[in-house]
């Protein structure tokens, strides 16, 4: 892609002075910064806007820019400043003595900050039957637990861990570079202790120095009336533990339905296909149908035709949020005979004779034209 215009980047006119370029910068600065920023394209941006000041804030270099564009400088080679500490930059740059960084966070990242614990998630089988009216179901928990051995401190009884050489226990190391903004200092995480501050130097035998061992733990969890494949529960706390004192994380438990032999489900309704013969479509008739809650009678009226559908108010699934329970909805088919007996033949031949012989054209129906105008 072709660069940007540096005074696009800073957002300033081509007629900015010195002090209205460095107040761009530092507004810019504090937002994009890889430390403060949680855009996932904040380094390129932070690179851009360090770039574009660069150049800006030099006066030879700004004029041959003004002059020749981006072929009148020469940017290659220019520092990465994506892992330098912001309230640094701004404390060299600007002045700010005894400013106390953004958002709190002083002069110096807290590296050692309370961290919450990774997120866990398992799946769990229920039965259509145990979805619609809720179980309580014992799952189990993999994740880590501070070691019984050494009491998470990851030093092996009778030993404890001594403060790291390299970093004098701040968990970081600093170094400072001379650039074309100045004195920068960089600021990494020790390669001794991995920022912890702490080294040891007779790991636990049983955790291997992490202060966790591995664990399965069981739970009783209990599964509401009405959920469906897919609904996660949220166990607060049940995931992985924290660092530094940081809280667990939470196990999510997602649930996966099982088929029906014959029921179907759309949101809290349930859905039955019923298949009666001819007989009982022209005649009526009284049937026993499945519903969770037990068999029931459904009256089938004389006349009843292929695809009616019969609502069975309150024999459907609970509402998984508030009261209420959905309905069952039976949609009748009629079977027609494929075999006949002779005497069943016989009295549909008598029938016929009694039938109009003429076969009727159907007209289309209204939402039929619809389709033919629109294409569907």
């Amino acid at each position: 892609m072709p660069k940007r215009d540096y005074y696009e980047v800073l957002g300033v006119p081509r007629s900015a002075n010195d002090d209205e370029l460095k107040s761009a910068f530092r507004n810019l600065a504090r937002q994009c910064h890889p430390d403060v920023s949680s855009d996932p394209d904040a380094e390129e941006k932070f690179k851009e806007i360090n770039e574009a000041y660069a150049v800006l804030s030099d006066s030879e270099k700004r004029a041959a820019y003004d002059r020749f564009g981006h072929a009148g400088v020469n940017t290659q080679g220019m520092p990465d400043f994506s892992n330098i500490d912001l309230s640094d930059i701004l404390e060299g740059l600007f002045g700010f003595g005894g400013f106390g960084g953004f958002g709190g966070m002083g002069g110096r990242r807290v590296r050692n900050a309370p961290r919450r614990g990774a997120d866990l998630s398992s799946r769990v089988k229920l039965t259509f039957e145990e979805a619609a009216f809720g179980i309580e179901k014992e799952i189990q928990i993999t994740r880590d637990e501070q070691c019984q051995t050494c009491n998470g401190s990851g030093a092996k009884p009778g030993t404890s861990p001594v403060t790291c050489p390299q970093c004098n226990g701040q968990g970081e190391t600093r170094q400072v570079h001379q650039t074309l903004l100045g004195s920068m200092v960089q600021v990494v995480t020790c390669s001794r202790c991995n920022g912890t501050g702490e080294v040891i130097e007779t790991p636990c035998d049983t955790c291997h120095g992490r202060g966790l061992e591995r664990k399965t733990v069981k739970k009783l969890v209990n599964i509401p009336p009405g959920v469906s494949d897919g609904v996660q529960i949220r166990l607060a706390g049940e995931g992985q533990p924290g660092t530094h004192g940081g809280p667990h994380g939470n196990f999510y438990l997602e649930i996966e339905v099982e088929k029906h032999p014959f029921f179907r489900r759309a949101g809290d309704d349930i859905l039955l296909d019923l298949d009666i013969n001819i007989a009982q479509a022209v005649l009526g008739d009284e049937i026993r149908i499945p519903t969770l809650n037990g068999d029931v009678e459904l009256r089938i009226p004389p006349g009843t035709q292929p695809g009616k559908i019969f609502r069975l108010r309150g024999r459907g699934i609970p509402h998984l949020r508030g009261s209420g329970t959905g309905d069952q909805l039976v949609t009748v088919s009629v079977q027609i005979p494929t075999r006949l007996n002779a005497e069943q033949r016989e009295l549909f031949e008598q029938l016929a004779k009694t039938m109009d012989p003429d076969i009727k054209i159907q007209e289309q129906s209204f939402f039929d034209k619809l389709r033919e105008v629109f294409g569907g």
